[in-house]
């Protein structure tokens, strides 16, 4: 494996599964800048290049994870495939439909594995959801709910800057949009939305949006990072309520807490710890390994990009007032 960019979710959460997962060698990490490229190698015992083209030149690595500002990840994702490279890509893939449909087709054309790194997908605690839906804890769900916000980021950073893809939507609302794929399936209609812009910055802090599925069953969304810290969604059937409270985020030796609330009845369930960053990187280099071909999760990736355009296209927007009470 290579990595292109030295971000924080790669110093804190990707390399270090990198290097202590038996199936993958971390073999060189790219910076543009010489001195974050050497002090990310020796901190992590790899080799440190300069430039991204130099890493993807190097015919000792096969896949490379790109943890790079969205704006950037269709130009990096196909100089990678073109090198001949399999991709993991943080999410969002593109910023554009369209430019996730180039992608997908460049990884058929290539023959290569290519990935959205959508981590929560591969943490135990969703299937433990699916498991009690499928015996009936809450019957017919009539409601998806998701919130995922987060406090203040760096106002320096790139999620403030739209010319790199930043904003809410692309940062934390793609979480709550891909888990109610997760639960209601792909046909899902964008109804309603609103985003609450920075006018000094241009990029949305803060939204929310109503879907449908096809049956008629409602998605409640929100999503931001001028909040305090939410990472949950809710089932609300028939028959009760069933509510993630550590969705998207879990820490790896957190037993996730789910809650069941069936009419008089209220049970708090405490599941199993799982490392959903090592479950993602497995997940990847397994599919490479048995010779799979082509993007993973094409329909619901390609799906999740239209469903990111149609949020925009619907939303009615409103100013930012930093600091309201």
């Amino acid at each position: 494996m290579g990595v292109l960019g030295c971000a924080d979710i790669a110093l804190r959460r990707m390399l270090p599964v990198l290097v202590e997962e038996p199936g993958t060698e971390l073999v060189a990490v790219a910076s543009r800048d010489t001195r974050k490229a050497a002090q990310t190698a020796d901190r992590f015992g790899c080799d440190g290049t300069v430039g991204y083209d130099t890493l993807l030149r190097r015919d000792d690595i096969d896949a490379v994870y790109i943890p790079l500002p969205p704006a950037l990840h269709h130009h990096w994702v196909t100089e990678s495939m073109a090198a001949g490279k399999h991709v993991l890509c943080e999410k969002p893939l593109s910023t554009s439909y369209a430019d996730t449909l180039d992608l997908m087709k460049r990884a058929h054309e290539h023959g290569l594995v290519l990935a959205e790194n959508f981590m929560f997908l591969h943490h135990s605690q969703h299937a433990e959801i699916q498991r009690l839906l499928e015996d009936g804890a809450v019957g017919t769900v009539q409601v998806f709910s998701s919130s995922f916000g987060v406090p203040p980021l760096d106002p320096a950073g790139f999620r403030y800057r739209p010319e790199l893809g930043g904003g809410a939507l692309l940062d934390t609302g793609v979480y709550p949009l891909r888990a109610a794929q997760l639960y209601l399936g792909t046909e899902l209609e964008v109804l309603g939305a609103t985003l609450r812009i920075d006018e000094r910055t241009g990029v949305d802090v803060a939204g929310t949006a109503l879907l449908s599925a096809a049956d008629g069953t409602a998605a409640h969304l929100a999503f931001g990072f001028d909040h305090a810290y939410r990472s949950h969604y809710a089932l609300w059937g028939r028959a009760g309520r069933i509510t993630v409270e550590r969705a998207f985020t879990p820490p790896e030796h957190l037993r996730p807490p789910v809650l069941i609330h069936q009419q008089d009845r209220y049970t708090e369930l405490t599941l199993t710890a799982d490392h959903q960053v090592r479950g993602a990187v497995r997940a990847f280099t397994a599919a490479i390994r048995s010779g799979a071909e082509g993007p993973l999760h094409e329909e619901t990736t390609l799906r999740q990009a239209q469903l990111v355009e149609e949020v925009r296209l619907r939303a009615r927007r409103f100013p930012h007032q930093p600091g309201r009470a």
